[in-house]
């Protein structure tokens, strides 16, 4: 234990800040009420539902390592599964046979054009902000509003409900007894900790966040590269829609609004620099576990959703003036 201690505070002492506030997280939730959060469907729970937000959290990290932000992930995220869903019901009688036994290559077709949309998306949003230069938060907001805006106008505002069974196995469904919505995230946050942290992509990232331009004087490709960025954001928004509307069987403009400040809580909790170069896979997944037992601990002690909004608040800001302070004293 203690050699592990080592290496955690020898690599990245946030990562061991984070581990520290997980474990007085979880003891606190515990003493308080041990008959109810200490229940494996508490945690079970978890497993199904924090992937999607994780994967928002590894999105917006993505965007803030340039010293951006995005803030249309939840559109994007909504625009790809309601594509997809119209797509299954165009294909299949609504709520019908049809439908829920779709066979297997229709529902990878619907996958494709929800990561399309995501992929475009994320290509929109990447011109805006290297190529014509638009201040990313207001690039970001403008069309987050538009790809909401476009979810309205192709349902008239009620949600697509019914998706195809192997759909459904996304976000309800275990591989090997393990959730499948943990298994995706691990999957896709191994891969995007291998692009950051093992590929020339990656690492030209970080050193664009990091003195932005010095990076233009060493000859990188800033434009292409926070175009990919965004590119990527994109992509990772709509993986998360693909397990959001699997879970909830539906998609609908406005789901999964109250992840987008939850998304950006956990970044900045992870260890993420809102301006940029630096940022941690690893210490997203460990600020998602510490935030999701700290909302299931407020959720059975009936809090008031008011209330767990206001708490995220003062977390974000008070991880925001930790970062700051740990980049004065560097």
């Amino acid at each position: 234990m203690s050699t592990l201690l080592q290496r955690l505070r020898g690599s990245d002492t946030n990562l061991l800040q984070l581990v520290i506030l997980t474990v007085l997280i979880f003891a606190g939730m515990a003493a308080l009420n041990p008959e109810r959060f200490l229940r494996p469907y508490v945690f079970e729970s978890i497993t199904f539902i924090a992937p999607e937000l994780g994967l928002l959290a590894i999105a917006m990290m993505v965007a803030m390592l340039t010293g951006g932000i995005d803030l249309s992930v939840i559109g994007i995220a909504n625009l790809s599964c309601i594509l997809a869903g119209l797509f299954f019901h165009s294909v299949g009688a609504p709520r019908g046979p049809e439908l829920v036994n779709m066979p297997l290559p229709l529902v990878l077709a619907g996958i494709g054009i929800a990561l399309a949309t995501g992929v475009i998306a994320g290509a929109i949003n990447g011109l805006l902000v290297a190529k014509m230069r638009v201040t990313p938060i207001l690039a970001t907001i403008g069309t987050g509003q538009i790809f909401t805006g476009i979810c309205l106008v192709l349902t008239g505002g009620p949600a697509v409900v019914g998706f195809p069974a192997i759909w459904g196995q996304f976000g309800n469904g275990t591989v090997f007894g393990i959730a499948a919505p943990l298994v995706v995230f691990v999957v896709v946050a191994g891969l995007v900790w291998f692009v950051l942290s093992r590929t020339a992509f990656g690492i030209n990232l970080t050193l664009i966040g990091t003195n932005p331009r010095a990076a233009v004087f060493a000859g990188l490709r800033t434009q292409r590269t926070v175009f990919l960025s965004y590119v990527m954001t994109g992509a990772l928004a709509s993986v998360a829609g693909i397990l959001l509307s699997g879970r909830t069987n539906a998609a609908k403009s406005d789901y999964g609004v109250s992840y987008l400040l939850q998304a950006v809580l956990i970044a900045v909790l992870a260890g993420t620099n809102p301006a940029g170069g630096r940022g941690s896979v690893p210490g997203i997944a460990l600020a998602l576990v510490a935030l999701m037992l700290l909302s299931s601990g407020l959720q059975i002690m009936r809090f008031s959703n008011f209330l767990v909004d206001l708490i995220w608040g003062g977390f974000l800001l008070l991880s925001i003036a930790l970062a700051a302070l740990r980049m004065r004293s560097r």
